[in-house]
């Protein structure tokens, strides 16, 4: 018996060590990594142009990304074949049909780590498309999503990507039904009956 303890005695001393070391190296690659997210906090959300869809009519709508002071996200045409590119998936309830997405075009800019120059997104990008729901379309509630990937960077390092999901409700109502702009900051003034 004395052997089989001193064997788990041993053994537990070694596990000991070995996590006594290996500790502090994980505890900076968790913060490392917790650095990195914070830093690369890019907001995306959707927006319609109009508070409610009428039944056969096409509403614009726009997903606008937010990107960090001192940080840019790959524009949808990057210039380079080694950079990812931002795009977008969207998912539209059945029988609506959605438009391709207009993608601003990029800041153009070399960067420290790149001898290419790239087209980027800095600040603010607003990615245009438009949904139209045919005339015999269900009224009532429904949702688009979307599904954003981009890479984000700062003039030294990119960052791994990050695809972010969202929902974009919207209530269907007949085409005699009365609907007002919203979100004007996107879509300019005027209003649509």
């Amino acid at each position: 018996m004395t052997r089989t303890t001193n064997e788990t005695t041993t053994r537990t001393d070694l596990l000991r060590r070995a996590l006594r070391l290996a500790l502090p190296a994980l505890i900076v690659c968790f913060a490392a990594a917790g650095v990195a997210r914070a830093q690369a906090d890019v907001d995306v959300k959707g927006f319609y142009a109009v508070n409610r869809a009428q039944q056969g009519r096409a509403v614009q709508a726009v997903i606008v990304i937010d990107v960090p002071s001192g940080y840019h996200i790959n524009a949808n045409k990057v210039g380079n074949k080694f950079s990812i590119p931002t795009t977008v998936k969207l998912d539209a309830p059945e029988g609506a049909r959605v438009g391709a997405v207009a993608f601003p075009r990029g800041t153009v800019r070399k960067l420290k780590f790149s001898d290419d120059p790239l087209a980027l997104y800095e600040g603010r990008a607003i990615l245009r498309f438009n949904v139209t729901f045919p005339p015999n379309f269900q009224t009532g509630e429904t949702e688009l999503r979307a599904r954003v990937r981009y890479q984000a960077c700062n003039d030294e390092v990119c960052y791994p990507p990050q695809t972010r999901e969202i929902t974009m409700p919207i209530a269907v109502v007949s085409a005699s039904d009365q609907v007002k702009q919203i979100n004007r900051q996107f879509f300019g003034g005027g209003r649509r009956k």
